[in-house]
């Protein structure tokens, strides 16, 4: 099978007319994952038989005419979302061995409605990360570029589905962990609304921000994911009990919207020209379609960075402390006694990204700090919410480029971690407000990269949101 699907009604109509079989379909991505996987090192387990065994079920069903809504669905998660039986490791050694006792709400929805899943993909250690290099088993490379990053952290799933060697994929999002990646390697990143998609079973990185997002090909894909995945769940009870509307059905419109641009945003000079070229003539288009594109202006966009890494980091430090070497995963050897064993099994376990954070969340944490960093980040996050929200009673989106700059050189930024942190300078208001977001890819650059586009619009306005972005792909 040659074919490349984007679109996964066509593969169910393939299917249907007898000129495709979901056995087929599961060699062809087992054979792009045999071929790119050792070069950009996506995977790290591929459920090779559990994928043939569900495709030859799901083909018997197909035939009967019993499938689920999405039977032919082939997907990856990240490595942060458990699967019954199988390794989860979230791209650290302090986790060797450590086997998932239950599956995530978000994966056990999918493969409920007959998708397979297809393995698990890299990601940076416990989703710290702008790049997809922090993992202990390598870094990812960017089917785009020789020698250029993915993005991260759910890098390794944005280059799975850039890359065909899955359908889709299932990423977090904490600061921009979906749209970013899908930005630097010219796929869909949907971020949902805060709370929108159960969280059970995805580990924990920063507990009032993540979210599970969807990487795809296309619109349509993405809308359909959120709507199998979206909705209340007895097993969190953080998530949100709003009915969840048809999302697949991506109502078209005649309406005209009132668009924002953040003009500090599109004006910076640290903007890559390319990138502020695709925005412009996206906004002269959109304005030919008859939509009202203003400029707005955010006056506290110095504050995002710093505010959401003293709160995530915070979060992480609390998170993260349950990985001690006593109950599972790895364990020092060269420990004498009970302190050392913490603190040794802590310090060989974890990669120098995630110490970082643990120690940077635990200072802002302390005693003495706590008021004048974590209490003041709360206060300022408040804010940045409650503006960003007026922004959005002003606006039905709010556009913006997702990154500053395209993909990166591998290694480019490894050295200073405040210019990775900038990676994240346009995905992360979306995250502190808890609102939805999307990266649509838009074009490349001269050297070949890809260039992402972001949409922002207000909580749990996801059926407009997917159907403008529709608009905005066809434009």
């Amino acid at each position: 099978m040659d074919k490349r699907y984007t679109h996964l009604s066509d593969i169910q109509r393939d299917a249907r007319e007898g000129t495709l079989t979901i056995g087929a379909l599961i060699e062809h991505y087992l054979q792009n994952i045999k071929a790119h996987n050792p070069k950009h090192n996506v995977f790290l387990n591929v459920f090779e038989d559990e994928a043939r065994q569900s495709a030859a079920e799901i083909d018997q069903k197909l035939q009967k005419g019993t499938a689920g809504r999405l039977a032919g669905l082939v997907f990856g998660v990240k490595d942060v979302l458990c699967v019954t039986d199988k390794e989860l490791s979230c791209g650290s050694q302090i986790l060797n061995g450590f086997r998932s006792q239950f599956t995530s709400t978000a994966v056990q929805r999918l493969l409920d409605e007959d998708a397979i899943l297809i393995g698990t993909q890299n990601c940076d250690e416990f989703a710290m990360g702008s790049s997809c290099e922090n993992s202990s088993f390598g870094p990812v490379v960017n089917g785009a570029g020789e020698n250029r990053v993915p993005g991260g952290s759910s890098g390794g799933s944005a280059v799975a589905v850039q890359m065909d060697m899955c359908h889709i994929s299932l990423g977090s999002d904490t600061g921009g962990s979906v749209r970013q990646p899908a930005a630097f390697c010219g796929v869909y990143g949907l971020k949902p609304t805060y709370s929108r998609v159960s969280r059970h079973g995805l580990v924990a990185y920063a507990s009032s921000f993540d979210i599970i997002g969807v990487l795809s090909n296309s619109v349509e894909d993405a809308a359909l994911t959120l709507e199998v995945i979206a909705g209340a769940d007895e097993y969190d009870a953080t998530v949100s009990t709003e009915p969840v509307p048809a999302y697949s059905e991506l109502p078209a419109t005649d309406k005209k919207y009132r668009i924002g641009y953040i003009q500090e945003i599109l004006e910076s000079n640290s903007l890559e020209p390319a990138i502020k070229e695709a925005s412009f003539s996206l906004i002269e288009k959109m304005k030919a379609e008859g939509h009202e594109v203003t400029p707005v202006s955010f006056n506290y966009l110095d504050y995002i960075l710093p505010t959401y890494y003293i709160l995530t980091t915070a979060e992480a430090s609390s998170n993260l402390s349950r990985y001690d070497g006593v109950r599972y995963g790895y364990r020092s050897g060269n420990s004498k006694d009970l302190e050392s064993m913490y603190k040794k099994s802590r310090t060989e376990g974890f990669g120098e990204e995630v110490l970082r954070r643990i120690l940077l969340g635990t200072f802002v944490l302390s005693a003495s700090y706590y008021d004048a960093y974590f209490t003041q980040a709360q206060k300022v996050r408040r804010i940045i919410q409650e503006k960003t929200l007026q922004m959005l009673e002003d606006c039905d989106f709010v556009l913006s480029p997702t990154t500053p700059t395209t993909a990166f050189a591998l290694g480019e930024n490894t050295q200073d971690p405040l210019q990775m942190y900038l990676a994240d300078l346009y995905t992360v208001q979306a995250s502190l407000a808890g609102v939805p977001a999307m990266s649509i890819p838009r074009g490349e650059d001269l050297d070949g990269m890809p260039i992402g586009i972001q949409l922002m619009t207000s909580a749990f306005n996801e059926v407009q949101l997917l159907s403008f972005s529709k608009e905005v792909a066809d434009m």
